[in-house]
């Protein structure tokens, strides 16, 4: 059985949700990371810094002290983010001021487990006051605009901050922000409360029950079920269902219908990921040492590259070379080399020069590269050296 209390995720809930077998398809596998994810974490970071320093969590000494090393110590803080996160900080603080009794809460771990067994998230933000529960999300990347209309996300927070607070205020009706400001996107959607816990009962506790137990339907026409698959590679579900396309091969008449072009555009943007998936899928099959019949890897190319552009301009400089320069840099190593000659070039910078080891790359045995790891590649490798 998968860790339930890490996989039933409230960011990850669209996967269980809509396609619950993908809970028991990923166990096992590494989460995704992205230099934009490391950006919009560090964001957060400063919201909640602003927001505990504007609602007097903490003193003026304190936030200047821990801003001042946020500052130092992140490699994504700028001037931009300030701005950016101040803004979101002023709409936030523009909501609590309307409701002289509300509290708010940063940084907020939620526990949905009443529908999901272990399942718990950390909401952005949220205000509580009876009446009404608001939260906030909010998305740093500008990559993808983020809806809150029945943001599941959100409705799994909401149901968390339901059974947490409940006892101590009357929720009539929930409302959620979602503020993507660096797109302009600040979007609000509101639900009653008994239509949120019927979410819950009716959608929730029926699909974590699927997905604990490996079974369920998977809506793969949802992109949300595979836009952040890590099984996507190797899922033969997902594969049956992109391979559905061969059914136009068989169509009597020789050319395809409109309506045929636009099924198959439609079904593209999955299918190209799917492919990606698979190929990376099976170039780390190969490169653990597993076999794929009719594939090897093989040493990909690779561009050489100078080591250091200071010590190679003095030393071209020095030997009469002028025309060296772009507007900002050095040129390239190939106009430079046309420039100097190619026998120069090796006698004056031949000790600058490298060129890294290629990426592994995927490509079928016919291909006249050794395979790596073959005694070829080893041959290879030994007369380089």
């Amino acid at each position: 059985m998968p860790d339930v209390h890490a996989r039933l995720s409230a960011s990850g809930a669209h996967k269980w949700l809509y396609a619950p077998p993908t809970l028991w398809m990923e166990e096992g596998l590494p989460d995704f990371t992205s230099p934009y994810a490391e950006e919009g974490t560090a964001a957060h970071s400063l919201v909640e810094l602003k927001l505990k320093y504007a609602t007097d969590q903490i003193t003026k000494r304190t936030f200047t002290r821990r801003l001042n090393k946020f500052k130092e110590d992140s490699d994504w803080y700028s001037k931009s983010m300030d701005e950016y996160t101040d803004q979101h900080v002023d709409l936030v603080l523009e909501a609590l001021n309307e409701r002289p009794n509300a509290v708010l809460f940063s940084e907020q771990r939620v526990d949905y487990g009443k529908w999901a067994p272990g399942g718990f998230g950390t909401a952005d933000t949220l205000i509580v006051d009876d009446g009404l529960l608001d939260i906030w999300d909010f998305k740093y990347g500008k990559g993808q605009l983020v809806r809150a209309n029945y943001n599941v996300q959100m409705m799994l927070y909401a149901l968390g901050a339901v059974a947490e607070y409940s006892l101590i205020y009357e929720f009539d009706k929930v409302r959620m922000t979602i503020s993507q400001l660096r797109l302009g996107n600040l979007d609000t959607f509101e639900i009653s409360l008994p239509e949120l816990l019927a979410w819950g009962d009716d959608v929730v506790k029926i699909a974590a029950d699927h997905a604990i137990n490996g079974d369920g339907p998977r809506d793969w026409d949802n992109p949300q079920t595979w836009q952040f698959y890590k099984a996507m590679g190797f899922d033969k579900s997902l594969a049956e269902y992109n391979l559905k396309i061969r059914k136009y091969k068989f169509k009597e008449a020789n050319t395809l219908k409109p309506e045929e072009i636009e099924d198959i555009l439609d079904q593209a943007p999955r299918i190209r990921k799917w492919l990606d998936a698979v190929e990376a899928y099976a170039t780390k099959q190969l490169f653990d040492g597993h076999e794929i019949p009719g594939y090897k890897l093989v040493e990909g190319r690779s561009n050489r590259v100078i080591t250091d552009k200071e010590k190679a301009a003095a030393i071209l400089e020095k030997a009469g070379y002028e025309d060296i320069y772009r507007p900002k840099d050095l040129r390239t190593l190939t106009q430079l080399e046309k420039t100097v000659g190619k026998a120069e070039f090796s006698e004056l910078l031949g000790d600058l020069i490298d060129k890294p080891t290629g990426k592994p790359a995927l490509v079928t045995e016919d291909d006249k590269r050794p395979a790596l790891n073959s005694i070829a590649q080893a041959i290879k490798d030994f007369e380089e050296d």
